[in-house]
């Protein structure tokens, strides 16, 4: 069933699948819990290395656009300098992917420490409480920056169609090395091929695209 959305005077076409999204839910918040109580020792263990590496805040906490346009407080631990958003100004010509996204694979802004949790993806661990929130899912298309969305066109706007997530295709297919237009089509790939099972394979998947490290940086 399909049911068109407005929002900001911008329509999202959406193909409801209300079993889909109860089960989706229901297995997020349940494993994002477990997640954060058994492994609350490594969330410890992180901020104390941010911290000891450059005595600045542990995390960081911007804005996104999530489901429909919507914005929301998105949680990472803080891998760039405290003076990043400044540096970004000098640095925003240099960018080294096509599109609305900014890549640089010897970003000046990242800390020592701050590679490490990119290379494992471990600055991503805070956005199980966003899960936890129901701002975004396990999987599903990443959540841009506002700046970002400014220069989208209608056809990038409909990857808002559906709730963003910690992985999708991009992140298990190379992640940073796929330019911004090869990120909206799979994006749309996982918008039409989305169920418990389509979810269930990127999981599998994206520890060993997390091991390989392809595209982190």
């Amino acid at each position: 069933m399909r049911k068109d959305v407005i929002n900001n005077g911008v329509k999202y076409y959406v193909e409801e699948r209300q079993f889909y999204n109860i089960i989706k839910r229901v297995f997020d918040f349940t494993v994002a819990v477990l997640f954060v109580v058994v492994f609350f020792w490594l969330f410890l263990g992180i901020a104390i290395a941010i911290k000891i590496d450059d005595g600045g805040p542990v995390f960081y906490v911007s804005n996104r656009v999530g489901i429909f346009g919507r914005e929301f407080k998105f949680y990472k631990f803080r891998s760039m300098r405290v003076d990043a958003d400044e540096i970004f100004e000098s640095i925003k010509d240099q960018n080294e992917t096509e599109g609305e996204l900014f890549k640089m694979k010897k970003d000046p802004r990242v800390t020592r420490v701050g590679r490490f949790l990119r290379r494992t993806s471990m600055d991503e661990l805070p956005q199980f409480f966003n899960i936890i929130k129901g701002d975004i899912s396990f999987v599903g298309p990443r959540s841009p920056l506002p700046r970002e969305v400014v220069n989208y066109t209608d056809y990038s706007m409909q990857r808002l169609s559906v709730i963003g997530g910690l992985t999708c295709y991009w992140q298990i297919s190379g992640r940073s090395e796929i330019d911004f237009s090869g990120m909206v089509d799979l994006d749309y790939k996982y918008i039409k091929d989305r169920s418990v099972l389509t979810d269930l394979k990127i999981l599998i998947r994206t520890p060993l695209a997390v091991i390989r490290g392809d595209g982190a940086y």
